[in-house]
């Protein structure tokens, strides 16, 4: 058999050979010791067998990674394991598996890496605010590490000797290092800082925990700043004790004490440069005689040092009591009256008082008395009449040595029972939600009279019912009265003298209060609303009650009836503008007048809105744009969506179609959002219905490729002036591209057209300017856009108007006469001029008469080949604004008295309903680029063969100069027709260029280009 035959055999068979792998190893892992944190890349290495080993990882026997590749050049299988050393990897076992399909066990390898890690945390324990001389017990320890930390102890700078440190077994096979350390503190130490380091040998890693001490010991010194204490001081003088201290830490509390007693009044504590001080200002009474006034210096070193002081004051009596035995007093008894005045010093002496009588009554001698002082005790016996009832005896006692003294007095009383006044009102009324104020006037002897209110029966009590209130006359108050108070009320007063009553009505009046007897009120579109409100009121009277509007604008409120307490507000043949807030008022004539305010809520039908701008939507259908399709509806109940898509619902589950629905009140917005539009596939009818249980409404929006705008709509005129006419329209379908209007305009005078761009562009409303007086119009506008332009508004209406006459102006009478003088001579001037005119006039025509006789004109030096008639070409050109040139036949397609500027937007053209428009070349700038021009004769269309760019935009292929048929004016002898190149095309439908075509035809033929001039050709501007 052939070598060659041979070999491929064996490579064939070999190829088939089932054989295990080689051990595998691990690459990357040099060291055993490895640091936390680090991101290991491992690499697991199987070479050999057939097939190849898949590999695996594990750590601690739970699976890490079953990713391996292959490398067939190579006869190997890799794995490569990346691998955040934590911690918890400390003592793991890592293992790298091998196998394949004939192998009778897997091959591994492994490895046990040890994990240097730093604490997590260093903790310092202890207190760290002590008392001078006390032994300071601190405790440092961290968290697990490995290996395990050392720990030293730095007060300041200084370090500090610390005991030997407790190692235990913390978490991840680390040790925890405790270490404990006392210290003997003094008050230099007071402020340092006390650092606790742990330092890992094996990762370099150090890690503090600080705190800083105070130690706290006594103020020094302390001493006091008051009055010598053997000089008397006046009661009621003010005077003021300082208390001063020196040192300590913290710096000294100082607090102040009378006779043992802490004192709270005293001013707050100050500080100065070597201590702190503290004022207590006193006005001083008779308790400061020889009082002791001391002053404590403390701090948290709990150690006190004090300074103490005495005064000497001279004050009246504190207290004066007069007293009798007697416990009634009635007209003719023997009355005895004991006067007893308290401390004072130095002895004060007595004397009575009755009215304008002084009398010197019975004294005993004085006795010592509280704060140092002495008491004086007198007596004085009255025979009693009834004209001392209500008067006052009065005993006084008085020190010579202060020129003042104390007094007080005793108020006799003749006991008889309670008697009411004459004018005690028998009647009270008074307005619901007032005070009322029932007045008692009532005496008595004893003053003590004891009265309580009835009503209805019933006692009245303040205790629980906060209306009821007594003043100190006994009148009743009652606060914030209702009708339920209404009535008799009785009082009874007594004392120990008898009893005695009255009785009083309370009359209340009270405004009305009124509620809806069902909120809101529902109704469907064009039934009939009862809307009731229910007053409680008296008086209730006729007319009460009125309803009133409370939304916007002006609605017809409805019928208004009243029955008895009931108001009642009918509308019938309800509409959607009667849907709000109605306000029912009732009015009894007692203010204040009450109202409600009653719901009316209309339901109908969704109603889509359906104007043209929402039945299209354009976008691009390239498959990169997003369009939204928007379907927006008012309804009550809420309204419910659903959408087709060429009649058929879509699903939503579709990703390429999103549906969203916003409410706002009885407005609710649904939108369809198609995603990466596809022109085969949404470029369709999108049919949006709108349901509630009322019924439903349905729009159909059809999603068009970005085209021209559709015309306006609604063109109406807003206001007009003499010179002036406002007129509004509504957009349409803008073609999926930013839309702008131009208004179309001639007066019935004039054979061309005026155009005015609308600024800004995208508004609705303008205003067109100078127009004149008591003359018609006829306006139109359109739509256009970067793609091009719509028909005009409402199927090419013409909105006619006629201006108003310009109004009057006075003249004053001082300027009459002088109007009047230069009227008659201006017209003086016109009739000269006119005479020369005429002169002049008639020498030119016969000039002119000569040179036609000679075998007939030329235009521009050739025959019109159709009527033979000629016309030779005016050699006195005209200048229109833009400073072109124009000849005296195309002159009257020109407003020349318009008065527009060179660079305004108005501009012109000689017909009667053409499309095409004509911009100031020097200023306008088109969107769109120029086109070519087209000359059209005979009804056949030729590009020219050097087509220059066409210099106005918008000449359209709309047809030819249609206007020309309806102009009044006479027709010049031929007119071309631009049209835009074929290139265009692509933008028109073929019904479009049939409709252009048929245009054309109504058109009469013109003549050839050759046979006119060159002024008349092209297009006038």
């Amino acid at each position: 058999m052939p070598f060659a035959i041979v070999k491929s055999i064996f490579i064939f068979v070999s190829r088939f050979l089932a054989v295990p792998p080689q051990p595998p190893v691990i690459v990357g892992l040099e060291r055993a010791e490895v640091k936390a944190g680090r991101m290991l890349v491992l690499e697991c290495v199987s070479h050999g067998g057939n097939p190849l080993a898949t590999l695996h990882w594990t750590k601690n026997g739970e699976v890490l990674s079953t990713t391996w590749k292959k490398d067939v050049v190579a006869q190997k299988s890799i794995s490569i394991l990346y691998l955040k050393i934590t911690p918890a990897d400390n003592q793991a076992v890592l293992c790298c598996e091998s196998v394949n399909l004939v192998s009778l066990s897997p091959l591994s390898v492994s490895r046990k890496i040890t994990v240097f890690f730093e604490p997590a945390e260093v903790t310092l324990l202890g207190e760290f605010t002590t008392i001078e001389g006390q032994d300071l017990v601190l405790n440092c320890y961290t968290t697990s590490s490995n290996p395990p930390v050392q720990i030293r102890w730095w007060l300041g700078y200084k370090e500090l000797d610390s005991s030997v440190a407790t190692i235990t077994e913390g978490d991840n096979g680390g040790m925890i290092t405790i270490s404990n350390m006392t210290h003997v503190v003094s008050r230099e130490d007071d402020g340092l800082k006390l650092t606790c380091e742990a330092f890992n040998k094996g990762t370099h890693f150090s890690k503090s925990q600080d705190a800083i001490l105070n130690v706290y010991y006594p103020p020094l010194k302390v001493w006091l700043d008051t009055p010598p204490q053997d000089v008397p001081l006046r009661s009621g003088t003010t005077v003021c004790l300082i208390c001063f201290s020196t040192g300590g830490n913290p710096p000294g509390t100082l607090t102040w004490f009378k006779n043992g007693k802490a004192l709270s009044d005293a001013l707050r504590q100050t500080s100065f440069d070597r201590g702190v001080a503290r004022e207590l200002v006193l006005v001083l009474t008779a308790s400061d005689n020889m009082a002791t006034y001391r002053c404590d210096a403390t701090n948290k070193a709990k150690k006190t040092i004090s300074a103490h002081t005495k005064l000497m004051v001279n004050f009246t009596a504190i207290s004066m009591k007069i007293s009798t035995k007697q416990q009634e007093l009635r007209r003719g008894q023997m009355l005895t009256l004991e006067c007893q005045s308290g401390s004072s010093n130095p002895k004060a002496s007595i004397s009575w008082t009755l009215g304008a009588l002084r009398f010197q009554g019975v004294e005993q001698p004085p006795k010592r008395a509280q704060f140092g002082g002495v008491s004086v005790h007198s007596s004085l016996s009255l025979n009693l009449s009834s004209q001392h009832h209500n008067q006052r005896v009065i005993c006084q006692a008085y020190s010579p040595v202060l020129a003042e003294g104390a007094n007080t007095f005793f108020k006799l009383n003749v006991l008889y029972p309670p008697e009411f006044s004459p004018e005690q009102p028998t009647k009270v009324q008074v307005v619901e939600n007032d005070m009322a104020t029932i007045p008692l006037l009532v005496s008595a002897n004893p003053e003590e009279v004891s009265c309580i209110w009835l009503h209805r029966r019933e006692k009245l009590v303040k205790v629980g019912y906060l209306r009821y209130n007594w003043s100190d006359e006994n009148a009743l108050e009652i606060r914030n009265v209702t009708r339920n108070n209404a009535g008799v009320y009785t009082v009874k007063c007594s004392n120990d003298e008898g009893v005695n009553q009255t009785s009083v009505m309370l009359d209340i009046q009270y405004a009305p209060s009124v509620k809806a007897e069902k909120d809101p009120v529902l109704v469907n579109l064009g039934e009939t609303a009862d809307m009731i409100c229910v007053a409680d009121a008296n008086p209730i009277i006729s007319d009460m009650f009125f309803w009133k509007w409370l939304g916007e604008g002006e609605v017809e409120v409805g019928q208004e009836t009243q029955e008895d307490k009931y108001g009642l507000l009918t509308i019938h043949n309800v509409t959607r503008a009667h849907a709000g807030l109605y306000q029912c008022t009732a009015n009894n004539g007692i203010a204040p007048p009450a109202t409600v305010d009653v719901q009316l809520i209309v339901q109908f039908k969704p109603e889509i809105q359906k104007g043209a701008q929402w039945r299209k939507v354009a976008s691009r259908g390239d498959g990169t744009t997003t369009a939204e399709v928007v379907c927006w509806a008012e309804g009550i109940p809420r309204v419910d969506f659903s959408w087709e898509k060429n009649g058929v619902l879509m699903d939503f589950a579709n990703h390429r179609y999103e549906e969203q629905t916003v409410s706002e009140g009885s407005f609710q917005t649904s939108t369809v959002r198609v995603i990466n539009v596809s022109a085969a596939l949404d470029y369709a009818v999108f049919s949006c219905t709108a349901r509630n249980s009322l019924g439903e409404d349905k729009l159909d929006i059809q999603l068009v490729s970005t085209n021209h705008p559709d015309p306006p709509t609604s063109f109406r005129q807003v206001s007009v002036s003499h010179d002036s006419v406002t007129l509004e329209w509504i957009p349409s379908f803008n073609g999926g591209l930013r839309q702008r209007f131009r208004i179309r305009y001639r007066s019935d005078q004039s054979a061309s057209f005026l155009y005015m761009d609308v600024f800004p562009p995208s508004a609705s409303t303008f205003t067109i300017t100078g127009l004149q007086p008591v003359t018609t119009y006829n306006f139109s506008v359109n739509a256009l856009n970067a793609i091009g332009e719509s028909g005009y508004a409402d199927n090419n209406a013409v909105l006619t108007i006629t201006t108003m006459a310009r109004p009057e102006e006075e003249v004053p009478e001082e300027e009459r006469g002088y109007l009047t003088e230069v009227l008659t001579v201006v017209f003086g001037i016109l009739l000269v001029l006119n005479s020369l005119g005429c002169f002049f006039g008639l020498r030119w025509k016969k000039r002119r008469g000569q040179t036609g006789g000679k075998g007939g004109s030329v235009l521009g030096g050739k025959k019109n080949e159709e009527d033979g008639s000629s016309q030779s070409a005016v050699s006195n050109s005209n200048k229109y604004e833009s400073r072109e040139k124009i000849n005296a036949a195309a002159q009257r397609t020109l407003l020349l008295d318009s008065g527009s500027e060179s660079d305004s937007n108005v501009y012109e053209s000689y017909a009667a309903e053409s499309s095409h428009y004509y911009y100031p070349t020097g200023d306008y700038m088109p969107p769109l680029s120029p086109l070519p021009e087209e000359m059209r004769r005979l009804d056949v269309t030729h590009l020219p063969l050097d087509a220059p760019s066409h210099p106005y935009e918008y000449v359209r292929n709309r047809g030819l100069y249609q206007d020309i048929l309806a102009s009044p004016l006479p027709s010049p002898p031929s007119l071309f027709d631009h049209r835009l190149s074929n290139q265009r095309n692509e933008w028109r439908s073929s019904t479009y260029h049939q409709q252009a075509a048929e245009r054309a035809r109504d058109v009469r033929q013109l003549q050839s280009d050759s046979d006119l001039p060159f002024e008349l050709r092209g297009e006038l501007v």
